[in-house]
């Protein structure tokens, strides 16, 4: 019986990627998470301070949508929120069957703190290893990349 020849992955070049996007990730996290927590926030809590920023509100499904929070997460992860005060559940105005959840003044002003810090602490790493054009590549092709793993 003949065997299959395995794949060698040092030779191949799309399992040469996967190492180094895992470390990547890692690395970022291990740069990002200690300063968002510095912030008094956890990464979820950020998430959704970040995508909720600037904005009406939205509903729960449009946040878990828009966020890195799991929807079985969301809910404990706003609940904390409000405890805070950073953000409120309010009746939709278009749609009584929806709730909004959006910033409060405090939680506005928690945004408006937290984001440029965050922004401005990440920043260098990007600009140390990537010029604007790179940055502009990279993230076309880690989009290319998300959308064929979410593709069935």
């Amino acid at each position: 019986m003949a065997r299959k020849p395995t794949v060698d992955p040092s030779r191949d070049p799309f399992m040469q990627v996967l190492r180094p996007l895992v470390e990547t990730y890692f690395a970022f996290i291990r740069r990002d998470e200690p300063h968002i927590r510095s912030l008094g926030l956890t990464s979820s809590q950020f998430d959704v301070i970040v995508t909720l920023g600037d904005t009406e509100g939205m509903t729960c499904k449009d946040l878990s949508e828009k966020t890195l929070v799991t929807k079985g997460t969301l809910t404990g992860v706003l609940d904390r929120l409000e405890k805070k005060g950073l953000v409120e559940r309010v009746p939709s105005r278009d749609d009584r069957r929806c709730t909004l959840i959006r910033l409060t003044p405090k939680g506005d002003a928690r945004f408006r703190q937290v984001f440029p810090t965050h922004i401005r602490h990440l920043k260098p790493y990007f600009e140390r290893a990537l010029t604007t054009a790179e940055a502009s590549k990279l993230r076309q092709l880690l989009l290319r990349l998300k959308d064929s793993f979410e593709k069935p």
